[in-house]
């Protein structure tokens, strides 16, 4: 996975939006205004992403390439070297785990008319 894939993968969800809300180097991309990922665009080595807490740690323990978020909490967020040992298939999967976890926090009547989007 490259930088232009990931935030191509990222863009085409519902409902995303991509913003520099802490530094001119931190893409971070948004669902309603929720972040789900985030990564440096200066040096795409890993990525952020949201994870339930008992996925998050056995990613963690079956993955080398999967740590506590990087300046995030470190119950709810993952960080994804890229050049690891996780399989690409897997960090689509986390992204999309991500998108889910905060998509389905929304208030029920966004997350409708985010569905109703083509």
């Amino acid at each position: 996975m490259n930088i232009e894939e990931f935030r191509d993968y990222c863009l085409n969800k519902k409902s995303v939006t991509e913003e520099f809300p802490f530094d001119e180097t931190t893409l971070v991309f948004k669902v309603a205004g929720k972040m789900f990922a985030l990564t440096d665009i200066d040096n795409f080595e890993s990525f952020n992403v949201k994870c339930d807490p008992e996925l998050a740690l056995e990613m963690r323990e079956r993955y080398n390439a999967v740590k506590a978020g990087y300046h995030m909490n470190k119950k709810h967020w993952n960080t994804i070297t890229v050049f690891g040992d996780l399989p690409e298939a897997e960090m689509y999967k986390s992204i999309d785990h991500s998108y889910e976890l905060v998509f389905n926090k929304l208030p029920k009547k966004l997350r409708e008319e985010i569905e109703k989007e083509s």
